[in-house]
């Protein structure tokens, strides 16, 4: 019996848990599965890389990631024109461009150009046709190995912060910023005096 002001029993003991148990045994399948999808993948892009198109090493967004470095959407038309490719030509060699990406230092201008220049060096453009190769295609292609892994992964930089001891000198920078303010705020007014004080002489002299 339910004493006082409280709850009425009402637990249910008779629900079917066994009908809601998540399993997983197709795990071993659908891994296989992945695998032929990975391959079907790979023929179907051959000879181009497996990665896709090459992109931009960038900087992350907010002062909390910027540190570090990933992947950009695709290449400014400043780094291309720099690296000598012409906008049409990139993306038919596997380059990847961004239209709207802006270079905002010339660090990173630098370095994607570089990553551009080091891609075009190692690259391998077939022909359309054998007999009739165009300027700049490869003339012997036997070589050529699809690239499986990942196109020129992106090295994160090394800091270049290191220990150095702590300057412990008189000058006080809280103190110098303030007396600055408070100099040019009452600039005109000692200026203003020291004219005044001059004229005050001047007429004395008289």
């Amino acid at each position: 019996m339910v004493k006082h002001n409280n709850l009425l029993p009402n637990q249910h003991f008779h629900k079917d848990w066994q009908l809601h148990v998540k399993t997983w045994f197709d795990q071993p399948g659908k891994k296989k599965s992945r695998r032929i999808q990975r391959q079907k993948k790979a023929a179907k892009l051959a000879p181009r890389p497996v990665d896709g198109l090459l992109r931009p090493a960038i900087r992350c967004p907010t002062i909390k990631y910027n540190m570090k470095l990933r992947q950009g959407r695709g290449f400014t038309l400043d780094e291309l024109q720099a690296a000598g490719i012409r906008r049409k030509e990139a993306l038919s060699v596997g380059i990847a461009v961004d239209h709207r990406r802006k270079n905002r230092s010339e660090e990173s201008l630098q370095a994607n150009v570089e990553r551009l220049k080091l891609y075009k060096s190692k690259l391998i453009v077939f022909p359309k046709k054998a007999n009739k190769p165009k300027a700049g295609d490869a003339t012997d292609v036997s070589g050529a190995v699809q690239l499986k892994g990942t196109l020129l992964p992106i090295v994160q930089p090394v800091s270049s912060d290191v220990s150095r001891k702590v300057d412990e000198s008189k000058v006080h920078a809280y103190a110098t910023l303030r007396r600055a303010r408070f100099d040019a705020r009452y600039k005109g007014k000692r200026e203003a005096e020291a004219k005044a004080k001059e004229a005050e002489e001047a007429e004395k002299k008289k």
